[in-house]
């Protein structure tokens, strides 16, 4: 992906917050067939450091974990909010008028070994994480113990393990375009109405590079 360096973000506690805030993640990988695209949720442990390691799984019955080649790396997209520019957020479209649309958005592409796991304990426990996760919020959440334990063994058969640990190449996030400094301002607080995820985004990258 091209990436200017003043748009990079590396500080692997930003990039996980994106990851944990949009868990569904895309992973590409390349089997004998092509290029294999899952749409799949994700855990994200910050160990081993400095990028931490993905865990997911896919069903027994997809052949992706039985074809995906093991020699080459896969690639994990998340994406987080994206929102249009006007020009019309900008000082100097008043002033010269020299500034033209773009569009802002937050992604983070994760590239690293992926190992297949069909232990049933270390499912087990992914799908505990996933579940204990994602129904945190509700007033009752449901827990695997509330399903049969026969049942549940079942449906763990039935799916195979994801571990991807993320290689040390820069990760992206792609933020906010930057104008001159006095023009910054503004493209910062517009999103704040029209698009409030994209400037909270921004805020938290806290990217105060100048173009």
């Amino acid at each position: 992906m091209y990436l200017p360096s003043h748009f990079e973000e590396t500080r692997a506690p930003i990039l996980h917050e994106l990851i944990r805030a949009h868990p569904l993640g895309v992973l590409v990988g390349l089997t004998s067939s092509g290029l294999v695209a899952n749409h799949i949720p994700f855990e994200v442990d910050p160990d081993p450091a400095p990028f931490g390691t993905l865990r997911a799984h896919v069903a027994r019955a997809n052949p992706f974990w039985r074809e995906c080649a093991p020699d080459v790396e896969a690639l994990a997209v998340f994406r987080g909010p994206d929102a249009y520019v006007s020009p019309a957020w900008y000082p100097t479209k008043r002033d010269t008028g020299k500034v033209v649309p773009t569009w802002n958005y937050a992604v983070v592409h994760a590239h690293g070994p992926v190992r297949f796991i069909e232990d049933r304990v270390w499912l087990r426990q992914l799908v505990e994480q996933l579940t204990n996760r994602h129904e945190a919020g509700r007033r009752e959440p449901w827990r695997i113990t509330d399903a049969p334990a026969d049942y549940v063994d079942r449906q763990l058969g039935a799916i195979v393990g994801i571990e991807m640990p993320i290689s040390a190449k820069p990760i992206p996030i792609c933020t906010l375009r930057r104008e001159k400094r006095e023009t910054t301002p503004a493209p910062i607080q517009a999103p704040a109405t029209a698009a409030p995820m994209m400037a909270t985004i921004v805020a938290k990258s806290t990217l105060t590079m100048v173009m």
